[in-house]
């Protein structure tokens, strides 16, 4: 998810975005102990959209932007 996409989300919207990528976090997590996970780039992906996400909402916060 792109940073135009996350900041024209709503605070709730962006709220289930983040829940919804911890889930997928722990999935892959899961997936790579079980020897199940063929691309560990995914692991990258989701924690780069994690870290997007709480730093969009905590500019929310401050007013940054």
């Amino acid at each position: 998810m792109k940073v135009e996409e996350v900041r024209a989300l709503s605070p709730e919207e962006r709220s289930k975005q983040l829940e919804a990528a911890h889930q997928e976090l722990f999935n892959l997590r899961f997936r790579l102990s079980t020897k199940q996970l063929v691309n560990h780039r995914e692991l990258r992906r989701v924690k780069n959209d994690i870290a997007r996400l709480k730093t969009i909402m905590r500019e929310k916060e401050l007013g940054i932007r």
